[in-house]
């Protein structure tokens, strides 16, 4: 049975930037926790950085991509470099990936780490950009499928794809 990398807000751990969770009602992803199949996980608590936190993002809404290769950071609305702290996160969800031979992730959309389809712009002025977050381009480089909140039924499919045999509902 495959295990799946998921983002902690959407168990109700209170780890956002705002001291929040973002809990998921998602009845799949209910199902894969009673299994055991689900492990919760915070980038940016993990890379040391405090709740609640500063908002970030990362600088021209250039994506993780960027960040991983070093042509762009991750700022706080007040300047902060936070880059390092966003890297170390994602090289620990990297790491608990692997050792829990993790091959999906089901991450939130919109953050700077976590986000896999739009991020926000790095004006801190609410626009959103086509994009990938810091761990979610790092995951995606390693052959980790990265999916948003909005598509546990894609994900599902994914694990079946990868022979698990115990996915959810077809």
């Amino acid at each position: 049975m495959e295990r799946i990398l998921v983002s902690a807000c959407l168990m109700g751990r209170k780890v956002r930037y705002d001291g929040a969770a973002k809990t998921s009602g998602d009845a799949l992803l209910a199902a894969w926790r009673q299994q055991g199949r689900l492990i919760p996980f915070c980038p940016e608590v993990e890379g040391g950085l405090p709740v609640p936190r500063p908002a970030a993002e990362i600088e021209g809404g250039a994506g993780g991509e960027a960040v991983l290769s070093g042509a762009a950071r991750v700022l706080t609305a007040e300047g902060a470099d936070v880059t390092e702290a966003f890297l170390s996160g994602a090289r620990a969800a990297l790491a608990a990936a692997r050792t829990h031979g993790v091959r999906v992730a089901i991450l939130k959309e919109g953050s700077p780490s976590c986000g896999s389809l739009v991020i926000y712009d790095g004006a801190f002025e609410g626009g959103r950009v086509p994009g990938h977050g810091v761990t979610t381009a790092l995951l995606e480089r390693h052959g980790i499928a990265v999916f948003c909140e909005e598509r546990v039924a894609e994900a599902a499919a994914r694990l079946r794809e990868l022979g698990d045999r115990h996915p959810g509902p077809t």
